[in-house]
Order: C-alpha cells, then sequence, then structure tokens
C-alpha cells in the first residue's frame, strides 16, 4: 500500500503545565486519552517531556515511545522527518518544556511544514502564560502585541522600551515582553527607570502555581514596591 494510499496522522499541539504541579489540575483530560494514544513526539526537552507523559499515563511505556527533539540545536534538515509517522497514518504530538508549544516556544516550523503535507493540526487546550496574564491585567485585551524578549545591550534596551511604549499610548495598545528568569530584576529596574511615571504595567509570575502573583500598577507606584522575581517565569504588559 502507497502512503497517498494511507489516511494520514494528525499533528497535536499538546500543552504542558507552566510549573511543577499535577497535570491534570491545569491541564483538560482529552489531554490525557491524546497522550495514550500517540507514541511518536516531538518535543523540546527528551527528559522534561518524558516525565510530563509519565504524570498524565503512569502505566504509558516509556521504550515504546519514539522522540524527536525540536530545539535551537535542531538540524533543521531534520525536520521534515519527524512528520514522517503522519504520512504512515500514525499521530505525533507536539511537546514544549512550558504551556503551548509554538507560542515563545519551538513548533511553528514543524506546523507549517505539516500544513505543505496536508497534515491536520490539532491544537488542544491548555495554559499559555501570554494569554493568561494579559486576561487578568486589566490592561487592553481587544489589541495587544507579543514583543518576546527586548535587547540584551542596555542602550539598544532602554531605546527599544520608549518606542513600544510610545507604540502603546498611538495604538492603544498593550505591549507584552518575557525575560529569561535570572535577568527579570534587572529587566523591572529598566522598566522603572526608563517608563513615564503614568504608565502602566503588569507584573504576572508564576501563573497557575500556589506562588502566583499578579498585580498591576502605574509606574509611579511601582517605585515604591518590593518584588524579587528572580528565577520566576514572569511576564510584563506595558500599557501607556
Amino acid at each position: 500500500m502507497s502512503k497517498d494510499s494511507i489516511t494520514k496522522g494528525k499533528l497535536y499541539m499538546i500543552p504542558t503545565t507552566l510549573g511543577d504541579n499535577e497535570p491534570l489540575e491545569v491541564l483538560p483530560i482529552s489531554i490525557k486519552r491524546i497522550i495514550e494514544e500517540t507514541n511518536h513526539f516531538i518535543v523540546e526537552n527528551e527528559k522534561s517531556a518524558r516525565r510530563f507523559i509519565k504524570k498524565i499515563s503512569p502505566r504509558k511505556s516509556q521504550p515504546s515511545l519514539q522522540i524527536y527533539l525540536l530545539n535551537k540545536f535542531t538540524d533543521l534538515a531534520d525536520i521534515p522527518t519527524f512528520l514522517d509517522p503522519c504520512l504512515e497514518g500514525k499521530n505525533v504530538g507536539v511537546i514544549s518544556e512550558a504551556g503551548c508549544p509554538g507560542i515563545a516556544d519551538p513548533g511553528a516550523d514543524v506546523v507549517s511544514l505539516a500544513h505543505e503535507k496536508n497534515i491536520r493540526v490539532v491544537p488542544l487546550v491548555g495554559p499559555s502564560s501570554i494569554t493568561l496574564a494579559l486576561m487578568a491585567s486589566g490592561l487592553n485585551g481587544q489589541n495587544f502585541a507579543f514583543n518576546g524578549y527586548l535587547p540584551i545591550d542596555s542602550a539598544e534596551r532602554k531605546k527599544s522600551i520608549k518606542y513600544l511604549e510610545r507604540q502603546s499610548k498611538d495604538k492603544n495598545q498593550s505591549q507584552i515582553f518575557i525575560e529569561t528568569p535570572y535577568r527579570n530584576n534587572a529587566l523591572l529596574t529598566e522598566f522603572i527607570r526608563t517608563l513615564s511615571k503614568e504608565t502602566k504595567l503588569c507584573i504576572a509570575a508564576d501563573l497557575t502555581l500556589a506562588s502566583e502573583y499578579i498585580a498591576t500598577k502605574k509606574i509611579k507606584d511601582w517605585k515604591t514596591q518590593t518584588i524579587d522575581l528572580h528565577k520566576r517565569p514572569a511576564i510584563f504588559i506595558v500599557q501607556s
């Protein structure tokens, strides 16, 4: 039987937890069913992906899993082979380190290729720190932009912050940022130094965890606050 005559498998975008909590406390039971039916996974980190799969489905055979690594070290030439199981009628799941794959995480390249090959892509419901932070911020959820990481260079970072603050004011647009957790405190200091005193800043840290912290204040009020964000996964949202 030729590959063309085989019904193609699906590519499932499988969300994970945002921290070390029980998966089924924040994920729908449908994800458990999909994982139990799937043996091929495209993952950002094999060790953490296997641990997540084991938590979701303790009885699932770990040796039966076929794992393909998709991260910054992956050779782009290898990605098309990750979808071979779909062409053979088997389902494949994409799992990132935290949250939703393909959103501020690897996944877009393999999804784009799946569309080219007419493989059905199925996004599953789960937590996204970006959308959860925006939901709880009180800032504009009708018009927003996700900017990812700001430049590391101090002068360039300050320039970007001022530019995006102007964009926020001109477009009435919330500006969303992330940072490497060990640089969170430095970024917060930069926001306080650079943004106008009436500009609002939301900080959302440790989302869905017991230590969750979400607060939106004007910069003039943040100047009187003390908060330690070191090594805490956080989202920053600015609105002028």
